[in-house]
């Protein structure tokens, strides 16, 4: 019986052969779920599935879109948001 901490349903079972014919079973962490835009709720794109710890080891620009709230709002809620504050100023 394989330790504890992996009999969770917390751990993703991917199931191999290996090359020996035996059947195995690996044990990983589930992928979280997708970004989302923080205004509509819609998936963010170039925001990629990973955790944390995978997260830190990429580059800045790997990470999240470049632009004013990249990671945060799509791209339409930001056009919005822009207008707004643009026309409250005026």
């Amino acid at each position: 019986m394989v330790r504890p901490s992996l009999r969770s349903r917390s751990m993703r079972r991917i199931h191999r052969r290996s090359p020996g014919g035996r059947h195995i079973v690996l044990y990983e962490r589930r992928k979280p779920g997708i970004a989302r835009c923080a205004r509509c709720g819609k998936p963010l794109n170039g925001v990629p599935r990973l955790r944390p710890s995978e997260l830190r080891s990429l580059n800045k620009t790997r990470k999240r879109p470049e632009r004013p709230y990249g990671g945060v709002l799509c791209p339409k809620c930001l056009a919005d948001l822009l207008r707004e504050s643009i026309l409250a100023q005026s």
